[in-house]
């Protein structure tokens, strides 16, 4: 029962060229965007689509599959973690991020 504890699954389109980071070691970080859409029809009968952005962090073997096969509005389906960050900024003030870190890749699409 942990591994649903904290699982997130999301299909989408890669919004920017991904990121990539080699860190000391030679260990390689990916970091990307991710739009998913939600669309439905609202009491006026109209088709309304709401796009979500998901900030997308990998690591190692998946991080060098992304920098080899995925690119800007490439589908893709990922899975993973949420993990959320707080820091200050320079100003002093207090920030917070929301992130999926990816222990699962499928590429979709052509």
């Amino acid at each position: 029962m942990n591994a649903l504890r904290n699982k997130v699954q999301l299909i989408g389109h890669v919004g920017q060229e991904p990121e990539i980071k080699i860190l000391e070691g030679g260990k390689k970080l990916a970091k990307l965007t991710l739009a998913t859409n939600e669309v439905y029809y609202n009491d006026k009968k109209e088709k309304v689509t709401e796009t979500q952005w998901h900030s997308i962090t990998a690591w190692g073997k998946t991080a060098e599959i992304i920098e080899s096969f995925v690119n800007k509005g490439k589908e893709i389906m990922i899975e993973g973690k949420l993990t959320y960050n707080n820091w200050e900024d320079k100003n002093g003030d207090k920030r917070s991020s929301t992130e999926v870190v990816v222990s699962e890749l499928l590429l979709l699409g052509k």
